[in-house]
């Protein structure tokens, strides 16, 4: 039977702050029943096993990360967007660390594409980025280059990477702006054409 007050959605939650305050490796489901007071057992009720219990912190912190760049872009477009969603990226990375970690984990493609989080999170995203005139492949390229410049700062910066007097604040207002002239000119792909050399990446007008 299961324990009593404890739901699915409960056991996830106390799993994601379990993550910020000792690490997302060290979730676990034995973890978990010591914060409860109950046994192993007790909790397979409600998930089936460590990496589901791990996809399901991964896609509830996914849902809070969109919600909070959601809320932060609303109204913006181009520069403006583009520095508000990378603001409340690394504020989010920042303040939930565990939670954060966990979105970086790789989820089933099959999960992904029912995951409402995942889906308004490649939205946005994409919404923003075709303001500035992307389209596919060229899209794709810019998502990966967001995501790997935001996650490697704030990567760093959570493990006090930047021994540089600089400012800290001040080089992520510099990374933006180098980022929002990068988008802006873009070296679109154009598509190839029977017999054409020359087809490949160029630099567009």
């Amino acid at each position: 039977m299961p324990r009593a007050g404890l739901t699915t959605d409960r056991v996830v939650r106390a799993a994601a702050d379990l993550a910020d305050a000792t690490g997302f490796e060290n979730v676990t489901v034995s973890a978990l029943a010591r914060h409860f007071g109950v046994k192993d057992a007790s909790l397979y009720t409600h998930v089936r096993n460590l990496q589901d219990l791990r996809v399901r912190v991964a896609l509830l912190a996914g849902g809070e990360l969109i919600d909070e760049i959601a809320a932060a872009v609303a109204g913006r477009a181009g520069k403006e967007a583009l520095a508000a969603f990378a603001g409340a990226y690394r504020a989010y990375a920042l303040r939930h660390p565990g939670r954060y970690a966990a979105t970086q984990s790789r989820v089933d493609q099959a999960l992904a594409a029912g995951s409402p989080a995942l889906r308004r999170t490649a939205e946005i995203t994409h919404g923003m980025l075709r303001a500035y005139g992307l389209t596919e492949p060229d899209l794709t390229d810019a998502v990966r280059l967001l995501r790997s410049t935001f996650h490697g700062y704030c990567a760093l910066e959570a493990t006090g990477g930047f021994g540089a007097p600089r400012d800290v604040q001040a080089s992520w207002d510099k990374a933006v702006d180098a980022l929002h002239v990068a988008l802006e000119h873009w070296p679109r792909e154009r598509p190839a054409l029977p017999g054409d050399q020359s087809a490949g990446p160029r630099t567009s007008s």
